[in-house]
């Protein structure tokens, strides 16, 4: 059965072609440039480095006890570790390498572990199952996901047994990379062939349908995963809730959360910013509050996002003194504000045309140095509206002397400005600025925005 269920799974994915070597060349036709191996550091015989290192025992001890630990500084002192090692007879076996391997996808050095697997096998040292998990983890990383399925073919060709973590692997892969429907036909090939999901497939899966705006199946997908008897976590929620609150059907993520705590499956700060974000977005604000007295009654402590949401939502409903009492809220609880946090007050003040107050904000942020390109732009929005046009020339005109490249909101914004105010030709000559600088510009305009 298990034999017919892996047979399966190589026929539906194709994997014939990937079968026939492990060999990592293919990577510089996708654009990645070359792997530059720390390996071939060692151009003596094997001989002569014995006679080399013999002076060197203390260092070769370390060297050696690092590397049975995996436990490094850094990736330099990995790369020392692994050039003594394999200069050693008789050489590591492959679960140490795997341990060392580990290491350094724990530094994120996934190019560096696909560079040195092609070296172990080269000094004659066959991979399990568990190097061939960690490879299709770095490629996964590396959003090369039809490398990592190469690797999934080889490990069903040698009559390995994947484990659910490969499979959740290249789920994830897949998901990434916005292949949500292969993502789909790989976990219903995985279902078919016997394996058993748990609940990080679920949630991988379900997480995926909801970022791709197929929340309906995502909700399909968790009644049939509590029938099979896996039970969802906090994270499997928090996917759908967040993706109904940005549907705006904050009703059915209401429901959703009262169908979560009955089941004893308690909410995070992540679910209570969603439904918050949610409510807010529909202008709820009682609901908004009720729900955040309640988070804090459950010793769970608001984050940036979700000061944030709330600062935003009280500065478009016009309350700018109880936007200005939650930053003190957040300083008190140590969460220091962020340039979101400042601009939405700012946003706010400008709203209510208290253009003093705003500029005492980005004065603030100036000093602070958490000042951006949106700041600006708020701001001169509101000496604009304010009919105070040589000062938001003035400030556009610094933009650039710090760092700041005005995009088509500020010019948009100015020219209207300038427009209103009479002053046409000056605003047919900003118009004609923004125009000349030309596409390349232009666009750089438009990615910064």
């Amino acid at each position: 059965m298990i034999v017919t269920a892996k047979l399966r799974l190589m026929k539906t994915m194709c994997f014939a072609s990937a079968f026939r070597s492990f060999r990592f060349p293919l990577l510089r036709e996708l654009g990645m440039g070359n792997f530059q191996s720390p390996t071939l550091l060692f151009t003596c015989s094997f001989h002569s480095s014995c006679r080399a290192t013999s002076a060197h025992t203390h260092k070769n001890a370390s060297l050696i006890s690092k590397f049975n630990s995996a436990s490094f500084r850094d990736v330099d002192d990995a790369l020392a570790s692994f050039n003594h090692i394999i200069l050693m007879h008789p050489l590591p076996s492959i679960v140490e390498f795997g341990r060392f391997l580990s290491a350094l996808v724990r530094m994120k050095q996934y190019q560096t572990v696909i560079c040195l697997s092609r070296t172990i096998e080269s000094l004659g040292i066959s991979h399990n199952v568990y190097s061939l998990a960690i490879l299709i983890n770095c490629f996964c990383r590396l959003h090369l996901v039809d490398f990592g399925f190469s690797i999934f073919g080889k490990i069903l060709k040698f009559g390995l047994e994947p484990d659910i973590v490969t499979f959740n692997t290249l789920i994830n892969g897949l998901c990434v990379e916005g292949k949500i429907n292969r993502a789909v036909d790989f976990f219903n090939d995985m279902v078919a062939g016997g394996y058993q999901p748990n609940v990080c497939t679920y949630t991988v899966i379900v997480s995926g349908l909801c970022k791709f705006g197929k929340t309906n199946v995502a909700i399909w997908l968790l009644k049939e995963m509590i029938e099979r008897g896996c039970e969802p976590n906090v994270v499997t929620y928090n996917a759908i809730i967040d993706a109904l609150c940005k549907d705006k059907l904050v009703a059915e993520a209401v429901s959703l959360f009262s169908q979560m705590r009955d089941k004893r499956i308690s909410p995070n700060v992540i679910t209570y910013t969603c439904l918050i974000h949610g409510l807010c977005n529909l202008g709820k604000w009682n609901q908004a509050r009720a729900l955040l007295k309640e988070m804090v009654g459950h010793n769970i402590s608001p984050n940036i996002f979700t000061f944030n949401i709330l600062i935003d939502s009280l500065c478009k409903e016009g309350l700018v003194s109880n936007a200005q009492s939650i930053i003190k809220i957040m300083i008190q609880s140590g969460v220091e504000p962020n340039a979101v946090s400042y601009n939405s007050l700012m946003d706010g003040y400008c709203l209510r045309s208290q253009l003093d107050e705003a500029i005492k904000i980005f004065d603030l942020m100036v000093h602070n140095g958490i000042v951006d390109a949106f700041s600006y732009s708020i701001l001169i929005n509101g000496y604009c509206k304010s009919k105070r046009i040589d000062e938001a020339m003035q400030l556009f005109d610094e933009m650039p002397q710090k760092g700041f490249l005005p995009d088509t909101v500020t010019y948009t914004t100015l020219i209207q400005g300038l427009w209103n105010a009479g002053k046409a030709r000056t605003a047919l000559v900003l118009f004609n600025n923004m125009c000349s600088h030309g596409p390349a510009r232009y666009n750089n305009f438009l990615n910064f925005a």
